[in-house]
């Protein structure tokens, strides 16, 4: 990150720091779609024990990344504020915190793993998948979350070319490791899904590695000796990220844990109608990269001009964002209209699974505009560490205003299981309008303070 003084040079800074996140979420998300496909190949029993236990892993897995995230704007403001003594140490406390969650949610994870499945009334066989899918991943938690905190503190720095360059590296390895081990060559027994498991575990493994070579010997990282003089642990700083990643990491799994409510409160409709329902959620949630990763910038370069005290600026790039995230979604919504054919025929072959596919589709559209624009948003008040809020409003507007709508419209009206997808689309759209005029707020704040300090200046 570098102060910049034109809206051409923000233009372009914003640019070199979103488009690496943007490929590196896209990545990200694509190995959980490799692990589902691929094993859907070795058989459906495979298929439907790496779907359940994707749909256990993910909200856990964001709602704890949330907390991680944390490191972001924290490292942000201090790089701002040119305060690059303080950051080795930041990083250190949050390596040590990521190893301490890591094996709590393992420990957790060990506990209720068995008494989850079994209240899921599943098959033994796609159970069985599930509880060995879960515990190969589980054997790379350690390092997934270490990687995740040394990438946010890259990520900080405005480097964000170099955490996409590990996770292209390791997605053809992700898919490497899934050919041996569902599939089993090169001498491995085939384990089917489970082996979606190792492979991902070893992946992670192997991420984390590359990311310690990488803060150890690469500029600009090593001249902070991150992984040299370790300070002890100190519960006083773990708290200081706590405050603001607990709130993050609520605000996610209140997020993603909706869809997993939406598909519950579904199972009451056709095969084919919660067929087409995920694969709508599926490119949906691919779509929803691209607001996220202008949020995550957004997070980056706020946070840089807070901590230096450049309220201006720090507004003007929240403008930049937020008009080029439903830029964006404006051009992605007219690509979905003219490709929902298309699309719809790529998750399935059955005629009606496509048509009730290419309905879903459509409300995906405004779906997809409603996340544009409260997603950044959501990514400018991480950057002033301004995160209750956000938690708040994750709350109302999923699980007070969209469900209970979505619930009302889905059994009252003739939408039916559309309904829950207006009833979310409502309350993304409410929470966005609610976060905004927080946004503004502070905005409005910061430039009066800094306009008091020059007077006493």
């Amino acid at each position: 990150m570098y102060p910049t003084t034109t809206i051409k040079e923000k233009f372009k800074l914003f640019g070199i720091i979103l488009i690496p996140i943007l490929i590196t979420q896209v990545s990200m998300y694509l190995m959980n779609i490799f692990d589902t496909v691929m094993s859907g190949r070795a058989g459906a029993i495979d298929l439907a024990g790496v779907a359940i236990g994707s749909s256990l892993w993910v909200p856990i897995f964001t709602g704890i990344n949330g907390i991680l995230l944390a490191i972001t704007p924290i490292i942000a403001q201090l790089t701002g504020a040119n305060s690059n003594n303080q950051v080795s140490h930041k990083v250190q406390q949050a390596i040590y915190l990521s190893t301490i969650l890591a094996v709590i949610v393992c420990i957790i994870g060990g506990i209720l793993l068995n008494p989850i499945l079994n209240m899921m009334d599943l098959e033994s066989g796609v159970q069985r998948t599930a509880k060995y899918y879960l515990i190969a991943l589980g054997t790379g938690i350690i390092p997934l979350f270490i990687f995740n905190t040394i990438r946010c503190f890259i990520d900080a720095l405005g480097q964000t070319r170099i955490s996409m360059f590990i996770i292209l590296l390791s997605l053809p390895l992700n898919l490497f490791f899934n050919y041996i081990f569902i599939f089993g060559k090169f001498g491995v027994p085939a384990y089917g899904g489970i082996g979606a498991g190792i492979a991902t575990s070893v992946t992670y493994w192997l991420v984390g590695i590359i990311s310690l070579i990488v803060i150890y010997h690469i500029h600009p990282f090593r001249r902070f000796s991150i992984l040299t003089n370790w300070v002890r642990p100190s519960i006083a700083v773990w708290w200081d990220q706590l405050k603001i990643g607990i709130p993050i990491g609520f605000a996610m799994f209140f997020e993603t844990s909706i869809f997993s409510a939406v598909t519950l409160f579904m199972s009451v409709y056709s095969t084919y109608t919660i067929a087409a329902h995920q694969a709508a959620i599926n490119f949906a949630s691919l779509l929803y990269m691209i607001p996220l990763s202008v949020g995550m910038a957004l997070t980056i370069a706020i946070g840089f001009e807070i901590g230096a005290k450049r309220f201006k600026d720090a507004r003007t790039y929240g403008y930049i964002g937020i008009s080029g995230g439903i830029f964006i979604a404006l051009f992605a919504g007219f690509v979905i209209y003219i490709t929902r054919d298309w699309v719809a025929a790529l998750y399935n072959s059955n005629p009606e699974v496509i048509e009730l596919t290419k309905q879903f589709l459509f409300y995906a559209i405004f779906f997809q505009l409603a996340d544009a624009f409260g997603a950044p948003i959501q990514g400018a008040l991480r950057g002033y560490k301004d995160v209750n809020i956000t938690l708040i409003m994750a709350l109302i507007s999923y699980w007070i205003i969209g469900l209970p709508v979505g619930w009302l419209l889905a059994n009252y009206t003739a939408l039916e299981p559309f309904g829950y997808w207006v009833g979310i689309i409502t309350g993304l759209t409410c929470g966005a309008i609610a976060l905004l005029g927080r946004l503004l707020y502070l905005q409005r704040k910061y430039v009066r303070l800094k306009g008091v300090e020059t007077e006493k200046i």
